[in-house]
């Protein structure tokens, strides 16, 4: 498995992009090797765990969470992943096939706190709030920690705050861009992997583009895209995700998607930058 991921990682290199998320059976493989690992393979193994399985409730989400709930419980031994740990990387997971171990685990003497941590960030509870609520009236202490953090916003108050002020490079795209430049029909094929579609991008607006845009970030500053008019045409989501992804931040234990980036508004016949 290592063999054939390694091998991927320089082909898309070759591409100038990063690897492709861990796939389900990918996952599965990485969980045995987890169990035995080989040796000088320690840290790789972790990052690949950590950082390069889709979060949500994507199929390799799936193969994680349950081995992270086997091991979080006692259920699994692992050298690597400590019952904490497992818990911990769990709360990583924004929401879906983490949320129901997270939940059982507010009664474990060992994990409790950590799951109570995990859970005062996560928002995707759905139904699941209400099985926190019970726990909380049980007299479960961590549960009742968890409904009050969320009860005073701590998973937003807790967020870095705005600067006061932004220094942006303006990458500017004269006349009217619509969503077909930014993701275009010819290349929909490649949505779904969005380091490789966004290489797409502009590509039959400008000359050399995303050459462009590298250069314009050794300035040091966010990229800010401004436009004339910036996304007329059919609503894309691939669109944004193509922009993000040369202009936003990655996204912490999510691999291959960004977000962030800087929106500008300019009012027409004015001369203040809003």
């Amino acid at each position: 498995m290592l063999e054939e991921y390694r091998k991927h990682v320089e082909e898309r290199a070759a591409e100038g992009i990063v690897p492709k998320p861990l796939s389900a059976d990918q996952v599965a493989g990485l969980v045995e090797l987890l169990k035995n690992p080989p040796a000088g393979e320690d840290a790789f193994l972790l990052d690949l765990l950590t950082n390069r399985v889709p979060a949500g409730v994507d199929e390799a989400a799936y193969v994680k969470a349950a081995f992270l709930t086997d091991v979080a419980k006692g259920n699994t031994a692992c050298s690597l992943v400590s019952r904490v740990e497992a818990t911990r990387l769990l709360g990583t997971m924004l929401g879906g096939y983490n949320i129901p171990p997270l939940v059982e685990l507010l009664d474990d003497a060992d994990v409790g706190k950590t799951s109570a941590e995990a859970l005062k960030s996560t928002l995707l509870m759905f139904d699941a709030f209400h099985d926190v609520e019970e726990k909380r009236q049980a007299g479960n202490p961590q549960a009742q920690e968890v409904m009050e953090s969320w009860a005073n916003a701590e998973w937003f108050l807790n967020k870095p705050e705005i600067p006061a002020e932004i220094k942006v490079t303006v990458y500017k795209v004269p006349g009217e861009t619509n969503t077909d430049d930014l993701s275009p029909a010819v290349d929909a094929w490649s949505r779904p992997d969005i380091p490789l579609h966004a290489q797409a991008m502009l590509k039959a607006r400008m000359d050399k583009p995303l050459e462009t845009i590298e250069e314009l970030k050794k300035k040091g500053n966010p990229l800010a895209y401004v436009g004339d008019v910036v996304g007329t045409g059919s609503s894309r989501k691939s669109a944004t995700n193509s922009v993000l992804w040369h202009m936003g931040d990655d996204i912490p234990f999510v691999p291959n998607k960004r977000y962030g980036g800087v929106c500008v508004y300019w009012r027409k016949n004015c001369s203040d930058l809003l």
